[in-house]
């Protein structure tokens, strides 16, 4: 029996997963209490599903949104609610089986050590992982390291991190982006602009087949594009903010 944390939550934004979602709830179950999946407008059966596995088991909670507005809505949405109920940090995880479930109370422990850090999980790339995807991250990756003027971010797209609540939901009202496929890299950038420190651990990630339960809802032009938008607003505030960064990086060297 997982003993439930009272502080930090293990929270999963899910769209239209498939089957693989139940395996990938179940896993985190396994490892952290409690649990909770954000159900962001799915039309393929997995809310139903999941709200009928929530029924026998203690730790999951299921919040269903009738309509889909993107992960990083889900997440703020299920951290609103999080904080409401007194957690303080959240551990965001994929719903299609990519992150590794057994590696949860590591980071959670990194978290509780390190309550004001930004922890980040550091892809470990197996044979699965589709070329272009690797190439794309590096030049998302050297743009967040430019943007942050080398504040630590080893991977910007890796959506298995903790997040202390307070401040995620502070920079996400403060702005009307990060809803989509931009929430990850930006949520980085702008924590580290906000003084969180990140700590980086290594983890591997997997990209499953189609035949082995994987879904994938990454466009290459949309998404893409959408990066490039982010990126571009992120330089143009980096440009206001050397001189802070900078200044910080003198009176707090890494």
């Amino acid at each position: 029996m997982v003993e439930r944390s009272r502080t930090h939550l293990v929270l999963i934004p899910s769209y239209n997963p498939g089957p693989k979602v139940y395996e990938t709830v179940q896993g985190a179950l396994a490892y952290w209490s409690p649990v909770w999946v954000v159900v962001d407008g799915s039309d393929d059966g997995t809310p139903a599903g999941l709200e009928k596995l929530a029924e026998v088991e203690a730790g999951l909670r299921v919040i269903v949104r009738e309509r889909n507005c993107g992960k990083g809505a889900a997440v703020l949405h299920g951290c609103e609610l999080a904080a409401a109920e007194g957690f303080t940090h959240a551990l965001t995880m994929d719903s299609d089986g990519q992150h590794p479930a057994d590696k949860i109370p590591e980071f959670m422990a990194a978290s509780t050590s390190r309550p004001g850090a930004l922890v980040l999980g550091l892809p470990i790339f197996d044979a699965s992982a589709p070329a272009v995807r690797v190439q794309g991250r590096k030049l998302s990756n050297m743009w967040a390291h430019l943007e942050t003027a080398g504040g630590g971010i080893g991977d910007s797209l890796y959506g298995m991190r903790v997040y202390p609540i307070a401040d995620l939901v502070a920079v996400m009202h403060a702005q009307s982006w990060m809803r989509r496929f931009d929430f990850d890299p930006e949520a980085a950038v702008r924590l580290v602009w906000r003084g969180l420190v990140p700590v980086n651990i290594p983890a591997p990630v997997r990209y499953l087949r189609p035949d082995e339960g994987g879904v994938s809802h990454f466009n290459y032009v949309r998404d893409n594009v959408l990066l490039t938008w982010m990126h571009a607003r992120l330089l143009a505030e980096f440009v206001v903010r050397i001189p802070w960064l900078l200044w910080r990086k003198v009176v707090r060297p890494a």
